[in-house]
C-alpha cells in the first residue's frame, strides 16, 4: 500500500490526516509532529517552525517509515520563507527523508494548476502581515488574488478549534465573484470532513490546506513510481481537486512540482 508521508507542527488539525486515508482506503498518511517552540503566527515564530533543523530531524523519522513521498504540511511555515527559501526548504526535506518532497504552499500551486485556475479567493485565518506574504507567493506563480481576507488569529491551536458551520460561514463570507477558487490556506483549520459541504455552498472549488498537502503527496508519489500510480483516479467526498481526472502525459505542465 503506498505511503505518503506528513510533517505537521504541533497538534490542532491533524486528525483531518486519518479522515483523508479512511476516504480514500489504500493508502497510508503517517504524521509525524514537529517541534514548535513557539505557537504564533507571526513571522519570527514561523521562520523557527520551518527551521531546517526541525524539519531534518522530522524528515528522517519519516525515511524510517519507508514512506514514498514527504510533505511539509505547514503552510504558513513554508510560504512565509518566499519562494527560493521554500524550495530549499523542501530539498532539506527530501534529502533527509530520501524521497520527492514537497510543501503545503507549493502543493497549493500545484492543485491551482491542476484545475485551471489562475484567479482565486484567499480566506485566510491569518493576521493580515501573513495572509499578504500568502497571496505573493500565490502571485509568484501567477496566480491572482483578486480577494484577500484574514481572519487574525494568533495561534494554531485557536484555529483548531472551528467547528463546521464556523468554517463553511467564515470562507463563504469571503468568497469574491471574480473567483475561480477559493483556498483556505491553515493546516490548523479542520475543513476535510466539510470539504463538499464547502463547495456546494460557494458553487465552485474550495482548495484547502491539508486537503491539498494530502494530494500533494499522492501526486509525487505516483510520479516516482513507487507503486501508486492509480492512487489519484478520481476520488468522491474529498472536493472537486480529488474528482477531477488527472492530467495525462499531453499536458505535464499542469502538474510538475511548481518550483521546478
Amino acid at each position: 500500500m503506498p505511503s505518503v508521508g506528513f510533517l505537521y507542527p504541533g497538534h490542532s488539525a491533524e486528525d483531518d490526516y486519518p479522515v483523508i486515508e479512511r476516504i480514500l482506503g489504500d493508502v497510508r498518511l503517517p504524521v509525524v509532529h514537529t517541534l514548535m517552540r513557539e505557537d504564533a503566527h507571526r513571522v519570527d515564530a514561523l521562520l523557527d517552525v520551518g527551521g531546517a533543523d526541525v524539519l531534518s530531524e522530522g524528515a528522517r523519522t519519516l525515511r524510517g517509515l519507508e514512506v514514498s513521498a514527504a510533505v511539509w504540511a505547514c503552510t504558513s511555515g513554508s510560504f512565509v520563507f518566499g519562494w527560493d527559501g521554500a524550495a530549499a526548504q523542501v530539498d532539506g526535506v527530501s534529502a533527509a527523508a530520501g524521497v520527492p518532497a514537497s510543501s503545503t504552499s507549493f502543493a497549493f500551486v500545484n492543485a491551482a494548476r491542476h484545475l485551471g485556475v489562475t484567479r482565486v479567493a484567499v480566506a485566510a485565518t491569518y493576521p493580515a502581515d501573513v495572509a499578504e506574504r500568502f497571496a505573493a507567493f500565490l502571485a509568484h506563480a501567477g496566480i491572482e488574488v483578486v480577494a484577500l481576507t484574514s481572519r487574525g488569529i494568533i495561534t494554531a491551536a485557536e484555529v483548531g478549534t472551528l467547528g463546521r458551520d464556523d468554517v463553511l460561514d467564515f470562507v463563504a463570507a469571503n468568497d469574491h465573484p471574480g473567483a475561480e477558487a477559493v483556498l483556505v490556506p491553515d493546516t490548523a483549520l479542520h475543513t476535510v470532513a466539510w470539504l463538499d459541504d464547502l463547495e456546494a455552498r460557494l458553487g465552485k472549488p474550495v482548495l484547502t490546506a491539508n486537503q491539498v498537502s494530502v494530494w500533494e503527496g499522492l501526486r509525487l508519489a505516483a510520479e516516482s513510481g513507487a507503486g501508486a500510480e492509480g492512487v489519484l483516479r478520481p476520488r468522491p467526498g474529498l472536493g472537486t481537486l480529488f474528482a477531477k481526472e488527472p492530467a495525462g502525459a499531453a499536458a505535464p505542465d499542469a502538474i510538475q512540482t511548481a518550483r521546478l
